[in-house]
């Protein structure tokens, strides 16, 4: 029997939403979205929680979509992208106006859609050897979703450098970026961000945590579902390009692109 792509448990008011497909470097693909979707929602809808802490096992939090997915991607029609970018979508959203905090802890590369859902969390921490990278340009693809979210948390400057480059960034430059929230060691994450879950579990109103992380996400991005429905047909079409194909052939067989 093949073990879950999403692992939940709950302890001391702190839901554990754990990506478990350390083989695959914790990759996306519609199965493994579809379950941190419905992990998300039962942690919202758990009376027993408070805070939700996302994690990720093995040395990577998540390298962004999958060989299998991206080969998919290459035969779908107009409809079938823009219903696999609502997907996605779904669940940046979901995390974003959850009704309760979501920590990421991400001690392992959060790379392209990897680095958008550590992006939507409410609060980041990362050891110093993450990297970041919103990666999409170099495979012929908009970081469309992302880019709603981003540009609210950090300046137009700063994120034309990471959307239009695709560099990779360190988890320091992440932090003075403010894309999050702190870096700590390794052998010290585990505790430091159970540490912080118990801290608002225990110093601060359930009802006030919710209404506030509702107040920021509305005063900062009035526009937000406008800008969203832009991005998933932006997606879809772009899907359709054929610098898309040729990026994602390149991909597949390890080939480099020279645009």
């Amino acid at each position: 029997m093949m073990e879950p792509l999403v692992l939940y448990t709950v302890s001391e008011r702190i839901a554990t939403i754990s990506i478990n497909r350390p083989e695959k470097r914790n990759a996306l693909n519609p199965d493994l979205i579809t379950q941190l979707i419905s992990a998300f929602v039962k942690a919202s809808e758990d009376v027993e929680v408070k805070v939700i802490i996302l994690k990720a096992n093995g040395t990577t939090f998540s390298a962004g979509a999958d060989l299998a997915y991206l080969q998919q991607l290459q035969q779908n029609n107009y409809a079938e992208n823009l219903a696999d970018s609502e997907h996605l979508k779904c669940l940046f959203t979901t995390i974003y106006y959850l009704p309760k905090i979501v920590i990421a802890q991400v001690e392992g590369h959060a790379i392209a859609g990897g680095c958008g859902l550590a992006t939507v969390c409410d609060i980041i921490f990362a050891v110093p050897e993450a990297n970041f990278g919103y990666t999409e340009v170099k495979l012929g693809f908009v970081p469309a979703i992302v880019s709603c979210f981003l540009l609210r948390k950090t300046s137009e400057t700063i994120a034309k450098r990471l959307l239009l480059t695709g560099m990779l960034f360190s988890a320091q430059e992440a932090l003075n970026f403010g894309l999050i929230t702190f870096v700590t060691n390794k052998e010290d994450i585990s505790l430091n961000v159970s540490n912080f879950a118990l801290n608002l579990c225990n110093e601060a109103s359930a009802n006030s945590l919710m209404v506030t992380k509702q107040l920021i996400g509305r005063t900062t991005n009035p526009e937000l579902d406008k800008c969203l429905t832009e991005a998933v047909q932006l997606n879809a079409r772009v899907r359709d390009s054929e610098d898309f194909k040729k990026g994602i052939a390149a991909f597949i067989s390890k080939e480099k692109m020279n645009w």
